[in-house]
């Protein structure tokens, strides 16, 4: 008894947690997108780290990394400027706030305030700005990390080896700084679906306080809660699947003396790695719709600064590859793109990335909402067909000009004729969808719109938008009244509609599937860390079901003609004559002043026995053909092996490039909208759109 009360008076016993490694994230075919790498941190220890030492260390230690171009953990929104003074980082509000909120300062305190306070809290002095900012930014991000004797600081990581010899032979003058062995996330090409992948970080107050509220914070008798110092899933599929990724953390028991020197240290419970998950995405396919979107891109804006005239404005796009067995998606690309490895090492990087007007993160394909054009008028014929407003024979004759009112007369591309509904589609006559649409009325349109999966949220796992579907609920003129002018610009694509490319893409894969939409998904099955054991898994052979079109096969199979045919001699996308697989497709120019046309592609192939459908669309793009050749560079990927080489180039495989001939090229047409009043009067001023 008195041996071990002597021995309770000399030592002291601390739980430290052991952090459990985090699930990888990997593609339909196992390759790698995701995962961890074992890395040098440097870590703070509380037990030996003094008030009177800690600001000393730091600043060693900043300026040792920043002397060797090395990164550490920098989470302060605030920055020096050229002129020595202090300034908010612009783009982090979200931090500001929080940095504001934790000093207890005015709301409308300035940065110069935050430092002052700061300087007061930490005992910060003598040093030059940017010391001074180091210093304070590193001691702020302990504070709200909860350092102390259980729960270490990690103040950087994936720090080299040549850097742990320096620290190492000069322990003595960094106390409480500590060299460990860790991991970290890695990205074999941190460019590839940044935006699907998503985003971690350290754990904010308003998180912890979330996780706190729900049971689920750190304690002895809950390892795999959130502790102050953790780091969480902020995007993508890293937070979506935040509970599947994270696993369970360990526990380690350590015994101090009095003087702070380490007299044991016992593992008492290993820490338990998260589940790894396979998404449906293609890697190369992924890959080729990034460099294709980038290509097509800069080719509209070349053309457009070229001809001083229309997609000198083009800087974004979208694209999105689905199984139509499934509706799994096989590629979801977005343009402008990042870099995820420099986003979690680069805090200047960041920064760019915030202020860049062309909002790299945001996600085009899931997100982005565009004016569909004439892309939206298979799902116009299917409702037609199926509700008795045409016929497979059913003529109109295009004159150019629309002249059922005599006060608002919209007009079309062309002269067309007498045409039935395949040859509407294939040469995107205006004319015949206007009389279509004003015969059928907005309350039918909306109906099959919304079975096909249009202006609602496709069931994704990740964050996407729900897009608005011209429809009696939704109007932006006063008084939500729908006039017959309105009615047929929403029969050519325009009006209220704003569609995702993903939903673009669940539509035509729904349509060439028979008319029954599955749910679009991501993720094809979740494993144990070491993928040996099935935790979850979405079957190929078992999709489920979401709706009906409620549209007969042979009507569906008229409009999938007309689609053929858009890819055919004549057709809108006529580049694909020639091509030697047999595609089916449907383009879109859909004005959105005062910018250059979006122009969108949505189609399918192999024609006879589909596999995918596509769905492309380049904002404010102009011309018709670059969508259109985002599209062959994703069939090409797909049937024929095109992949992106060492340098960034869209290659084939040997022997395999295709030998076709024949140009893309992208109708337009000509119909703004007169102001008028009648009932024939289209409210909105939403332009005109074509092939």
């Amino acid at each position: 008894g008195n041996y071990w009360l002597g021995g309770s008076t000399r030592t002291n016993t601390s739980s430290v947690k052991m952090t459990a490694a985090r699930g990888e994230i990997l593609d339909r075919n196992g390759n790698a997108l995701a995962v961890n790498k074992t890395v040098y941190a440097i870590v703070f220890d509380k037990v030996s780290m003094t008030k009177d030492t800690q600001n000393k260390t730091i600043l060693q230690l900043v300026s040792l990394l920043q002397k060797r171009e090395e990164s550490w953990i920098d989470e302060l929104p605030i920055q020096v400027n050229s002129a020595g003074a202090y300034e908010f980082i612009p783009g982090r509000d979200k931090d500001v706030a929080a940095l504001i909120k934790h000093l207890r300062l005015n709301n409308y305190a300035t940065a110069e305030q935050c430092i002052l306070q700061m300087k007061k809290d930490y005992d910060c002095d003598g040093y030059s700005p940017n010391q001074t900012r180091a210093i304070l930014s590193v001691r702020y991000n302990m504070a709200i990390s909860g350092f102390s004797i259980s729960t270490p600081y990690t103040f950087a990581t994936g720090v080299s080896s040549d850097t742990v010899g320096i620290i190492s032979e000069n322990a003595l003058n960094l106390p409480g700084a500590t060299v460990e062995v860790t991991t970290i996330r890695d990205y074999p090409d941190g460019t590839v679906a940044p935006h699907v992948l998503g985003t971690l970080g350290a754990i904010s107050q308003e998180e912890y306080a979330e996780e706190k509220k729900q049971g689920n914070t750190y304690s002895l008798d809950n390892l795999g809660g959130y502790a102050y110092n953790d780091s969480i899933g902020k995007s993508g599929i890293e937070s979506y699947f935040e509970k599947y990724l994270r696993g369970t953390n360990g526990l380690k028991v350590i015994e101090t003396t009095r003087t702070g020197a380490v007299a044991s240290s016992t593992v008492t419970q290993s820490p338990v790695a998260g589940d790894s998950i396979y998404l449906t995405i293609d890697k190369n396919l992924q890959k080729v719709a990034q460099v294709s979107l980038a290509n097509n891109v800069k080719n509209a804006q070349d053309e457009g600064k070229r001809s001083g005239g229309k997609g000198a404005d083009c800087v974004a796009g979208g694209a999105v590859v689905l199984n139509v067995k499934d509706f799994s998606v096989l590629a979801a690309a977005t343009f402008p793109n990042y870099d995820l490895n420099q986003y979690n090492s680069n805090p200047s990087y960041v920064s760019g990335l915030f202020q860049d007007k062309t909002k790299p993160m945001y996600d085009r394909a899931l997100v982005g909402s565009f004016m569909p054009g004439s892309s939206f008028k298979p799902v116009v014929a299917s409702a037609a067909l199926q509700e008795g407003y045409i016929t497979a024979s059913s003529t109109v004759t295009c004159h150019r000009v629309y002249t059922f009112w005599k006060d608002y007369q919209p007009t079309c591309m062309g002269y067309h004729g007498t045409i039935n509904v395949v040859t509407a589609l294939q040469k995107s006559c205006n004319i015949f969808f206007y009389d279509t649409g004003r015969r059928m009325g907005i309350d039918t349109l909306d109906l099959y719109a919304k079975r096909f999966g249009l202006g609602q949220k496709t069931g994704i796992e990740i964050n996407e938008g729900a897009g608005v579907l011209s429809s009696p609920q939704v109007r932006v003129n006063a008084g939500g009244v729908w006039n017959g002018g309105d009615v047929v610009q929403a029969a050519i694509g325009q009006a209220d509609n704003s569609f995702t490319p993903i939903q673009l893409a669940t539509y035509v894969a729904t349509l060439v599937n028979d008319g029954t939409r599955m749910k679009t998904h991501l993720i094809s099955k979740v494993t144990d860390y070491n993928r040996d054991k099935t935790v979850m898994q979405n079957d190929p052979n078992t999709p489920t079901i979401v709706d009906h079109v409620g549209v007969s096969k042979e009507n569906l199979d008229i409009v999938k003609r007309g689609m053929r045919a858009v890819a055919g001699p004549g057709g809108t996308a006529s580049s694909f004559s020639n091509y030697g697989i047999a595609v089916a497709g449907k383009t879109g120019t859909a004005q959105v002043p005062p910018h250059s046309d979006n122009v969108v592609f949505v189609g399918f192939a192999p024609y006879d026995k589909p596999e995918i459908a596509v769905a492309v669309v380049l904002e404010y793009g102009a011309y018709g053909k670059y969508s259109t050749a985002v599209a062959r560079d994703l069939f090409d990927a797909y049937f024929l092996g095109k992949t992106v080489d060492a340098s960034g180039n869209l290659v084939f495989p040997a022997k395999q490039e295709p030998t076709t001939s024949g140009t893309a090229s992208g109708a337009s047409s000509g119909a703004a909208l007169p102001g008028s009043s009648s009932s024939g009067s289209a409210s909105s001023n939403t332009g005109r759109s074509a092939g």
